[in-house]
C-alpha cells in the first residue's frame, strides 16, 4: 500500500524558513516525479514544485528562488526548502506521486495535477504571519 507522510509544516514569521518532508512507502519511490501542491482557503489547488526521478526540479514562478525541492531517494524522502516565506504561502501541503518519471510535459500546465498525480499524502500546515 503506498502511503505518503507531510511533516515540517508550522506557523513562521515573514522571511522566515521552513523544510517540509515527505516520506514515502509502498512503492519504487525513486522511479517517478514527485510533487508538491499547496491550498489556501477559497483558492484552487496549486502546483508549487516538481522533482524528476533523476532529480531535476521544476517550480513555480510565485516560488522560484525561494523554495528548493530535493530528493533523497535513499531514505524514501522528498523534501521543500521554503525560505523568505511570504503571508501568501500561507496554505495546506501536500505531496503526491506521479504516474510519470517527469514532472513536466508539454501538454500540461505547470507540474500538473490531480489525472497525473495517483497518490497524495494527507498534508501539512503552513501558517506565515505578517
Amino acid at each position: 500500500q503506498v502511503q505518503l507522510v507531510e511533516s515540517g509544516g508550522g506557523s513562521v514569521q515573514a522571511g522566515g524558513s521552513l523544510r517540509l518532508s515527505c516520506a514515502a512507502s509502498g512503492y519504487t519511490y525513486s522511479s517517478y516525479c514527485i510533487g508538491w501542491f499547496r491550498q489556501a482557503p477559497g483558492k484552487e489547488r496549486e502546483g508549487v514544485a516538481g522533482i524528476d526521478s533523476d532529480g531535476a526540479p521544476t517550480y513555480a514562478d510565485s516560488v522560484k528562488g525561494r523554495f528548493t525541492i530535493s530528493r533523497d531517494n535513499a531514505k524514501n524522502t522528498v523534501y521543500l526548502q521554503m525560505n523568505s516565506l511570504k503571508p501568501e504561502d500561507t496554505a495546506m501541503y501536500y505531496c503526491a506521486v506521479s504516474r510519470y518519471i517527469v514532472c513536466t510535459r508539454s501538454d500540461i500546465p505547470g507540474i500538473g495535477g490531480a489525472p497525473e498525480y495517483g497518490y497524495w499524502g494527507q498534508g501539512t500546515q503552513v501558517t506565515v504571519s505578517s
